[in-house]
């Protein structure tokens, strides 16, 4: 069975970023009020560097991309400006007002493959639906193994050819490239699944008997008494 599926590639967004001196609670406090979000670049190899980016800008590169980690450019600004190709490892947001608290930027060599979990998007109508089957999507992402610049904003999978009792796994989608799939190739990741069937139950022997002991006392309520005129 083939399957056809298609990587849109994703390409790392630009979103600058100022050093950052101060530390604790009330600094990074301040920091959101005047429109900013403390946050701290790390990576292998790399001695961690507190930043600040602009909440407004970090919302709409956050928008912009769809893959299940953001990758971007972190522009940083210092006494000279440079430029690190990072991916948020961790975002902090509040729990009742969701707004933004403090980002994790990890750093990434374009050359060194990355874990990214990349989100499953279905494509045509399956013939085993309008069959009355239904659908389900098992897993919604997939991690794999690539490298930055390879990393897709989404597998395709067609499921038109799907009918009812089939299944996609893992193992049936093909990716071009060095980009590897981490999950086991057995692993479902769209069914076909069989219309339900609602069961009628049958009555049992006591239920038959009690019907008709009702049936034969309404045909005695209701038969004419001996006297009564037609």
């Amino acid at each position: 069975k083939s399957i056809f599926r298609e990587e849109i590639y994703l390409e790392l967004l630009e979103l600058n970023a100022n050093i950052r001196t101060t530390v604790g609670n009330g600094p990074a406090r301040r920091l959101r009020q005047s429109g900013q979000i403390p946050a701290v670049l790390y990576g292998p190899g790399t001695e961690p560097v507190l930043l600040s980016v602009n909440i407004s800008d970090f919302d709409q590169v956050l928008k912009k991309s769809r893959v299940g980690h953001l990758l971007l450019n972190l522009v940083i600004q210092d006494s000279e400006t440079y430029t690190r190709s990072a991916m948020v490892k961790e975002l902090q947001t509040h729990p009742v007002s969701r707004n933004f608290l403090h980002v994790d930027f990890y750093e990434i060599a374009m050359d060194r493959k990355i874990r990214v979990k990349v989100p499953i998007v279905t494509t045509g109508k399956s013939k085993g639906v309008e069959l009355g089957g239904m659908l389900q999507i098992i897993r919604r992402e997939l991690e794999v193994l690539c490298l930055p610049f390879e990393v897709p904003e989404s597998i395709e999978i067609d499921v038109a050819d799907l009918d009812i009792g089939d299944s996609i796994h893992v193992g049936d989608i093909s990716l071009e490239g060095e980009i590897e799939f981490l999950e086991d190739e057995n692993f479902t990741v769209v069914t076909l699944l069989t219309p339900k069937i609602e069961e009628v139950e049958e009555p049992t022997e006591e239920e038959e008997e009690e019907a008709e002991e009702a049936a034969v006392e309404g045909e005695v309520e209701e038969a004419p008494k001996a006297g009564d005129k037609e």
